[in-house]
């Protein structure tokens, strides 16, 4: 599995799928979730609607993923996941690795050979961005022989994290 870093808008990004970083409603918010839904048009939040209304009515677990259609996205899929918010008090890094692991899952039986990835939960979830960077980098090399995505893209927003993803990915795996 090819991992690469791509600073920018992760909207733009073209590869099958892209992640996003969404709550448990599925029905827009902000940061990335609510970019990838201004951007993917209409027909994603019908999509995230319809899964409401059937399999998920309770909304979507910290944890798990689900697919919708991007609409108006250069992918062809979005990988919906809910991270956890950061807590000093709590070790919640297993959702965190959960979340990783379920997007590249399902990405695997939607047959998608390239995914692109937001850093969840590092925005308004709180979680520092180093351990947020080494979750995501180790998860995803961990799941390497365990599905046929043949591409991860780490999309961070900013020149910071950039820096972080590109120092992890140089560390042995």
């Amino acid at each position: 599995m090819e991992l690469v870093v791509q600073r920018g808008d992760i909207t733009t990004v073209e590869v099958d799928a892209i992640v996003n970083a969404a709550n448990s409603t599925l029905l827009g918010g902000g940061g990335v979730d609510g970019a990838i839904h201004r951007a993917g048009g209409p027909e994603i939040l019908e999509a995230t609607k319809a899964l409401r209304a059937s399999e998920l009515p309770d909304g979507l677990p910290t944890g798990d993923a689900v697919a919708t259609t991007a609409g108006r996205l250069p992918a062809r899929w979005v990988i919906h996941t809910v991270g956890p918010v950061y807590a000093k008090t709590k070790d919640r890094r297993h959702l965190l690795v959960s979340c990783y692991r379920r997007c590249l899952e399902v990405a695997d039986e939607l047959g998608a050979n390239s995914v692109a990835f937001p850093t969840i939960s590092a925005g308004v979830y709180g979680w520092p961005h180093d351990d947020a960077v080494a979750v995501a980098v180790d998860t995803v090399r961990s799941m390497a022989l365990a599905v046929a995505v043949e591409k991860v893209v780490f999309v961070p927003f900013s020149e910071t994290m950039e820096t972080l993803y590109n120092d992890q990915l140089a560390k042995e795996a």
